[in-house]
């Protein structure tokens, strides 16, 4: 496997187990292996023990450690839930439910005209309404005097 996460390099030595060391566990499963046909209920005992061992590395097994910050996780059953509680909402769930009313009541008073932008907007709109009749008013003039002018040519 390579060291430090790194793509393996074709140069790098490689290493390898100590023949040692495989005779040593060769030999501890065979005299496992051959508890475990004589007496069966005491590896069984045994087996336990050395899971517990096993699980637990270092001193976890000996000191009792106390950490506040750690929550162990209890779940809890659909019958002991309390639905009839009300939530309490979070504080940002606050927040953004009082922007949304705050949203809604500017809205519906902008629909009824009560807010400076509504009547800001309704002012300008007067004065567009008033420039396109002007605008409508001189082409008519236009158009009839063009049709006079062209009564006269005939």
């Amino acid at each position: 496997m390579p060291r430090s996460g790194k793509k393996g390099y074709k140069g790098r030595r490689k290493q390898f187990s100590n023949p040692e060391e495989i005779d040593r566990q060769m030999r501890a499963e065979k005299e496992k292996e051959d508890d475990a046909d004589s007496d069966p209920e005491s590896t069984s005992e045994s087996e336990e023990s050395s899971d517990d061992e096993q699980r637990r590395k270092g001193v976890e097994g000996l000191i009792e450690i106390e950490n506040p910050n750690r929550i162990t996780q209890n779940s809890k059953k659909v019958t002991d839930l309390d639905v009839s509680v009300p939530k309490e909402l979070s504080r940002r769930e606050r927040e953004e439910i009082e922007k949304q009313r705050a949203k809604d009541h500017y809205m519906k008073l902008h629909l009824e005209g009560k807010t400076e932008q509504a009547q800001a907007d309704l002012a300008r709109l007067a004065i567009i309404k008033k420039q396109r009749e002007e605008a409508a008013r001189k082409r008519e003039e236009l158009r009839k005097e063009k049709e006079e002018a062209a009564k006269y040519k005939r």
